[in-house]
């Protein structure tokens, strides 16, 4: 089914037809593809991320609560608005890859010793 473009007005000016927006903090695209919102959203915890690198690097908490944290700060800025996401393998790999990578750092784990940490839930 096919509409016509229908015309929507702003202050007596057309508003033009995009093919990507951002609202609230995620990116909707006309194709309704979660890639560059994947991309961006880890691009987003990452930031949050790195915000913890002084926290992440004292001796003095536990690893318990450096993952607690990560749980409450980072975690729900990588998946904000993924319960609409069409994921694909590929797409769930890149944030797999981002929550291992963590996990990686605060355990001290070398990749090498370790292909499988935990799941992400």
């Amino acid at each position: 089914m096919q509409f016509p473009d229908a015309l929507i007005r702003a202050d007596g000016e057309p508003v033009g037809l995009v093919e990507e927006f951002s609202y609230l903090g995620s990116l909707v695209s006309k194709d309704n593809v979660a890639q560059k919102d994947i991309k961006a959203r880890v691009g987003k915890a990452r930031g949050a991320f790195s915000r913890l690198q002084p926290v992440r690097k004292l001796k003095q908490y536990s690893l318990r609560r450096k993952l607690r944290l990560y749980n409450i700060t980072v975690k729900p800025v990588l998946l904000y608005g993924s319960d609409y996401w069409r994921v694909v393998k590929g797409d769930m790999n890149k944030i797999s890859v981002f929550h291992n990578g963590f996990l990686r750092r605060v355990f001290r784990i070398f990749w090498l010793n370790n292909n499988n940490l935990l799941p992400l839930r």
